[in-house]
């Protein structure tokens, strides 16, 4: 039997969804995944700034070697 169909059969303690593809939200209506993680429009409050990467912000490794 391989993992894949014991997983399906028998599920898992260590899995939410038990093998199964979970369902994706519908993003059409969501400002925060409209534009606000690229360019902050609209403004939102209460969330994480926007990316830095879309004004051309390359971040280094160098920049953040690990400790």
């Amino acid at each position: 039997m391989s993992i894949l169909n014991k997983l399906q059969s028998q599920g898992s303690n260590l899995s939410q969804f038990n093998g199964s593809t979970p369902s994706t939200p519908n993003f059409t209506d969501s400002k925060v995944h409209d534009t606000y993680s690229i360019n902050g429009d609209p403004s939102l409050t209460n969330l994480p700034s926007p990316s830095r990467l879309a004004s051309g912000f390359l971040p280094k490794y160098t920049d953040n070697l690990p400790k």
